[in-house]
């Protein structure tokens, strides 16, 4: 891998708050019918790989799309989002760095090192209190994206469903909170989303580990 060489564009010190929702299996018929009725858009399919071990306290780690370098940094959690009746979920903080990379063979990585996570990803922001296919937009404008994403990885399938609010620092928790509460007001009854299953993706790969999922 060819990380930046100078005068690269590095974007540097991008501060997130996201919270996510992850769950064995597939997304069933009323949460994929919930979610293109209420969010017709694109697709966006892309294969992003996770750095495992070794394991870095407080670090996630990835290849995104095999073109970029990620790196993101746990800052702790300000508190719960809470949809009443609807969904309730940690969030966390995540100042991130992203660096372009020649395209990447992780072939002679040691077995385990980097896990592939393949991705169905369609995202929107919060506009004048409404849900909108999300574009191009000002520099350093608040907004919060949605995914609903498929992943197979280790062989098994599981779904997520995550925000993540971009900007200036004193708007993340509102700007997350208002798309939370756009975006849940017709939730199907049978989607339970708590804090036992709300985690990034990195903690929910390295707990499939230690379960004894087989690694690539």
């Amino acid at each position: 891998m060819t990380a930046a060489q100078p005068g690269d564009p590095v974007t540097g010190g991008a501060r997130s708050l996201e919270v996510r929702w992850i769950f064995p299996g597939q997304a069933g018929n009323a949460v994929a019918g919930w979610w293109w009725e209420r969010f017709p858009a694109g697709v966006e399919s892309r294969e992003d790989t996770y750095l495992f071990h070794p394991h870095l306290c407080g670090l996630s780690v990835k290849l995104r799309g095999g073109e970029t370098l990620e790196v993101k940094v746990y800052r702790g959690s300000p508190g719960i989002v809470d949809v009443a009746g609807r969904a309730r979920g940690r969030m966390e903080s995540w100042p991130k760095w992203s660096f372009p990379c020649s395209p990447v063979s992780l072939g002679d990585a040691a077995p385990g090192s980097w896990m592939p996570v393949h991705r169905r990803i369609s995202r929107f922001s919060l506009a004048g209190g409404q849900i909108q296919v999300r574009g191009p937009g000002p520099g350093g404008e608040p907004a919060c994206s949605v995914e609903l994403t498929e992943v197979h990885t280790c062989g098994r399938p599981w779904w997520t469903l995550g925000f993540e609010a971009t900007g200036p620092t004193r708007l993340l928790r509102r700007e997350l909170e208002a798309a939370a509460a756009a975006a849940f007001q017709a939730l199907p009854d049978d989607a339970e989303l708590d804090t036992d299953n709300a985690q990034s993706h990195a903690e929910r790969l390295r707990k499939a580990l230690h379960d004894g999922w087989p690694v690539p």
